[in-house]
């Protein structure tokens, strides 16, 4: 499956319907790039040989990625549950959880996306882009901790936010260069991350 974009915030009542009675939400809209997706993924369900629920699985997901695409945060949270409830793939319950975490972000909610991120992670271990995201949190509440005068908390932030982006940078070696950057000029990096 293919993962959302961050998303900025704003909340709507959620509706999400049965993808058998309703048509599609992604051919609702007048969106040149949400139609080619939808016409790729009705593609894409109609000649993989999977079963039902697996397809089912996936519409709720593309339709949850249409919402959080449009900033329909709550609607995108609903269908990605409902999606979650169906989808059996470890790898793509883990993409799922990952885009909840990406609602979670960013809505502030940072303790509910470092959880979705984690959850993720256990489920998909290759996902740079989780493990970038933990980082960027550890990294901001390390920021944080240092502003109120809490050194060694921030200091201890920063470390651990380190050990994610190395995780990250060694599957990922070209996505994170400010990463990268400031691994070296804080003198956290690691001479066999680097190519």
């Amino acid at each position: 499956m293919p993962h959302a974009q961050s998303p900025m915030p704003h909340a709507q009542s959620p509706n999400p319907q049965s993808p058998e009675t309703t048509m599609p939400r992604t051919q609702k809209n007048d969106n040149f790039v949400d139609k080619s997706f939808t016409v790729m993924a009705d593609i894409i369900l109609k000649i993989l040989p999977t079963n039902k629920k697996a397809k089912e699985a996936f519409v709720y997901y593309r339709d949850g990625m249409s919402a959080q695409a449009e900033g329909e945060y709550a609607e995108a949270l609903e269908y990605y549950e409902e999606a979650l409830t169906l989808e059996e793939d470890t790898s793509d319950r883990g993409y799922i959880l990952y885009n909840m975490g990406l609602i979670y972000a960013s809505n502030g909610d940072h303790n509910k996306a470092l959880e979705l991120y984690h959850q993720a992670i256990e489920l998909n271990p290759r996902m740079p882009q989780a493990l970038n995201n933990i980082a960027v949190i550890y990294h901001y509440q390390g920021e944080k901790e240092k502003e109120s005068g809490d050194n060694e908390a921030g200091e201890a932030l920063f470390d651990q936010a380190a050990d994610y982006w190395i995780r990250a940078i060694r599957m990922a070696p070209n996505n994170y260069i400010e990463a990268q950057n400031w691994l070296k000029t804080t003198g956290r990096s690691q001479i066999d991350v680097f190519f």
